[in-house]
């Protein structure tokens, strides 16, 4: 897909909010997993776009890209070699080479730019994509469907956060975090005023300063796995809270007597309330639900929200074994919950040397099946019950790793830290 163009348009050129969401983090995992330098430089690539492209003034996200300018399909986005040496002159030669681009062309007599040479000829190439690029913002652009969907948005939130996160460890790219760590609030901070009740319900969709229509459980359950994201990569109390209280308002007006409605108990009358159990281009609400209950119930030190999971995740087995394909969402959640997954409370000051070597030794690499908290010592119970009753040992930083809210004994070293975490 990335050597084809799907980090700069998905699909038929038209993008989806979702399909950069969901794409960004499966590359970011990608990197991790590897180290494969050419993954991180997609999920840049396609972050940087929905900045670009993207992102409303306020702070949330268009939902879709179209496809067509002008009258034309991907007029915007493609180009010939003639248009290619206007801009690059003398250094056209190795880009037309390198990304394919033929007088023949492979879309309608011009060119998608499909990347066929090496990852060392594209770093090389750089500064040649930018100078296309500029002057590709001079071409008219496709027009934007520019309604806010909080489902969606939440997956792009969830992306921005955990990208914010990942990258910021990483040496060169500190800024490029910061970007993103900026826009992962701006957007929780848009969708949590504007589309948020002061009764604490959420809305489906925002458009012209105005939010309409009863929010549906995906609304509820992506925003959750956002917020939960954004809380592991600021640890601000602020994040914990939203997604507590979008917890407990989901169970409220959402429960089923195995998993939950799509509607709540509240929402227009229908002749069947609907229960969609199946993932589809965006993960179910059900799905998703399971996932976000599992991780919470760590943070909450809640074991009923792990029951709930536990529950519907039982009864959906057989779908999962007889079609995975369909259920990828729930084969994630039920991931988390075979995993054996810990909670990991870190007790210092923030910006402290001590407490950044132990936070530091937590989030490195790729560790789905966890959740952090991270808080000052304080005389007052923290926010976060994962941190209550936690503090420093004999004056030190502290990181205490746990499992069914059973905790060893905390450490206060980095390498005493890693290796109870590279216990299985």
């Amino acid at each position: 897909m990335s050597v084809k163009g799907v980090s700069d348009f998905a699909g038929h050129f038209e993008k989806m909010l979702y399909d950069s969401a969901q794409l960004a983090r499966v590359y970011l995992h990608a990197w991790q997993v590897t180290g494969e330098p050419f993954y991180r430089t997609i999920v840049e690539e396609t972050l940087d776009y929905v900045v670009r492209e993207m992102t409303l003034p306020e702070g949330g996200f268009y939902s879709t890209q179209d496809a067509d300018s002008e009258g034309e399909e991907a007029k915007f986005f493609v180009w010939t070699p003639d248009e290619v040496r206007a801009v690059l002159g003398d250094q056209a030669k190795p880009f037309l080479v390198a990304y394919d681009v033929t007088e023949q062309g492979n879309f309608e007599g011009h060119n998608i730019l499909e990347f066929t040479g090496s990852l060392g000829e594209r770093a090389s190439l750089a500064g040649a994509h930018r100078r296309l690029l500029e002057a590709r913002e001079k071409r008219v652009h496709p027009g934007r469907d520019d309604k806010v969907l909080t489902s969606w948005d939440g997956l792009m939130l969830a992306a921005f956060a955990e990208a914010a996160r990942v990258l910021g460890r990483e040496d060169g790219l500190a800024e490029r975090a910061h970007i993103y760590r900026q826009v992962a609030k701006g957007s929780a901070e848009f969708l949590l005023g504007e589309l948020r009740t002061p009764e604490g319900r959420l809305y489906y969709t925002w458009k012209d300063g105005v939010a309409r229509v009863n929010g549906y459980l995906e609304d509820y359950t992506h925003l959750i796995e956002g917020l939960l994201e954004l809380y592991q990569t600021t640890f601000d109390p602020r994040w914990y809270r939203a997604v507590h209280e979008l917890a407990e308002a989901m169970i409220e007006h959402f429960r089923a007597s195995e998993g939950f409605y799509d509607t709540s108990d509240d929402h227009e009358s229908l002749i069947v309330r609907p229960r969609e159990l199946q993932d589809n281009a965006v993960p179910s609400g059900n799905g998703m639900a399971a996932t976000a209950l599992l991780k919470l119930a760590g943070l909450a030190n809640k074991p009923r929200y792990a029951e709930l999971a536990h529950q519907v995740l039982a009864q959906m087995q057989p779908m999962m074994a007889q079609y995975p394909l369909g259920f990828g969402q729930w084969l994630q959640a039920l991931a988390y919950a075979l995993s054996q997954p810990r909670e990991i409370a870190i007790v210092g000051e923030p910006d402290a040397g001590d407490t950044r070597a132990l936070l530091a030794v937590a989030q490195d690499g790729y560790r789905p099946f966890q959740v952090m908290g991270l808080g000052a010592p304080s005389t007052q119970p923290s926010p976060v019950p994962l941190l209550q009753s936690r503090g420093l040992v004999d004056g030190w930083p502290a990181a205490y790793v746990c499992h069914n809210l059973t905790c060893q004994a905390p450490v206060t070293e980095p390498e005493p830290l890693r290796a109870l975490l590279e216990q299985r």
